[in-house]
């Protein structure tokens, strides 16, 4: 690319720095903050499931209202992607993701002193909308650095970072409970995400595919300041850009409305009940592994055990997951992915109750649903154009977030009506296996 090529389209100069050449140290640090940021709100958000316990003790909580504090972060996260992860696609991806960082940091902070049902309710949702603000906003910034080629593993990179958070989770409250209780871990959470807001506004840069085609105030100092960082010549002046790419996401009624045009509506419609139905499985589990090993007599650190070791599943999935769509269709993959694992927590709940054995399907349970689950992630990134992508990603995981909302209350209300943790397993591997079956049609590679 020279120096006068201004007359390009902006779309073939983002190609050419992005798909072309070697990857550079920037794009891998892109990539690699947004891993970080999401292990941090991997986290915050899963430390809810393994001091639920501790919580339920202190305020005398029964079953349901555990699961309404686990849903009440999921509708957070499902607000937040649907309305805050949008404005992205307005006023630029860093600061919405700087924003969020801060976001879910100051409320966990603030949850290591709920002493109130009421506290935990709005804590956690608030917590929420920052994450899947969060969520989104990086699967996408992480999509447009990626070269085309490998955009679904850095896609896959980045949202393993949750589940390598939820491992951390497990581990450090073996560190933090006996020492500081349930509320340490709310103290260290926060903290570490606060200064990490710091590092996401120093270090992560914005979207060129949003410079090129919304012009911000500064927009070519902006471009050629990170073409430098790319290790690519720098342009005169900006280049035309497609009078789609000027005017698409001018209004957020408007961007909502192009995600159900003639076009987009079957995909995102697809999209979105496939989303509904893994998210309530999935944060089924999420939520409720480690107190569903201890209500079936086990102690809490096979608890903590089993939440780990399908987490690590989960990111051994994840990777797995991105590798393989380098050689095969994607939709293909979820759907092997997500109807295995919808039959693997079927073997489980069948399974003789021993404790190796169940962990060994925890184990292979976590690989096979969070890989499938992924998929739909870079899917999401692959199937809406730029100019509302973030907006796309953000509804897709918004709206699939109330399946999320939906699972672990439901959960709640089985176990306090006696269902014990087998039967919970077989109700929910159906969403599971449904939501592949539908992925599968939307044949995006």
């Amino acid at each position: 690319m020279s120096a006068n090529e201004g007359v390009a389209s902006s779309a073939s100069i983002v190609a050419e720095v992005i798909d072309n050449g070697s990857v550079s140290t920037q794009q891998f640090l892109v990539v690699g903050l947004c891993l970080f940021l999401n292990m941090l709100d991997g986290f915050d958000i899963t430390a809810m499931a393994i001091v639920a316990s501790s919580v339920a003790t202190e305020l005398s909580l029964t079953p349901d209202l555990i699961g309404w504090i686990f849903s009440f972060a999921l509708a957070g996260m499902m607000v937040g992607a649907m309305f805050l992860a949008p404005v992205s696609d307005i006023i630029g991806r860093r600061p919405v993701i700087v924003i969020s960082v801060a976001l879910v940091g100051g409320s966990i902070l603030l949850t290591a002193n709920a002493t109130s049902l009421t506290e935990f309710f709005v804590l956690r949702f608030v917590s929420g909308i920052g994450a899947g603000s969060m969520l989104a906003c990086q699967a996408t910034l992480a999509a447009e650095y990626s070269p085309s080629k490998y955009r679904t593993l850095s896609v896959a990179a980045v949202t393993s970072g949750y589940p390598m958070g939820a491992m951390m989770t497990s581990v450090l409250a073996g560190f933090i409970m006996p020492e500081y209780g349930w509320r340490g871990m709310f103290w260290f959470g926060g903290a570490v995400t606060l200064v990490m807001s710091l590092v996401a506004w120093l270090l992560i840069p914005e979207s060129l595919k949003y410079l090129f085609e919304r012009r911000p105030a500064k927009a070519l100092e902006r471009v050629n300041s990170i073409l430098i960082k790319l290790k690519k010549n720098t342009l005169n002046a900006l280049p035309e850009v497609a009078a789609t790419g000027r005017s698409a996401g001018r209004g957020f009624a408007k961007t909502i409305l192009k995600l159900l045009s003639r076009d987009l509506r079957v995909v995102t419609i697809t999209l979105w009940t496939a989303f509904f139905l893994c998210f309530s499985t999935l944060y089924f589990l999420m939520s409720w592994i480690p107190k569903l090993m201890e209500d079936s007599g086990y102690g809490s650190t096979v608890g903590h055990q089993a939440f780990f070791l399908f987490n690590m599943g989960g990111v051994i999935g994840i990777y797995l997951l991105g590798w393989l769509s380098t050689r095969w269709k994607l939709t293909n993959l979820i759907f092997v992915l997500s109807v295995s694992s919808a039959i693997g927590m079927i073997i489980f709940a069948m399974a003789p109750k021993q404790l190796n054995l169940l962990l060994v399907l925890i184990f292979l349970i976590g690989i096979l649903q969070q890989g499938g689950f992924t998929g739909l992630y870079a899917v999401a990134a692959k199937v809406y154009p730029t100019e509302i992508r973030s907006t796309g990603i953000g509804w897709a995981i918004g709206l699939g977030r109330s399946g999320a909302v939906a699972g672990p209350a439901i959960a709640g209300y089985l176990i306090l009506a006696g269902f014990d943790m087998s039967a919970n397993f077989i109700f929910f591997a159906v969403p599971m296996a449904i939501g592949g079956a539908i992925a599968y049609r939307l044949h995006v590679r």
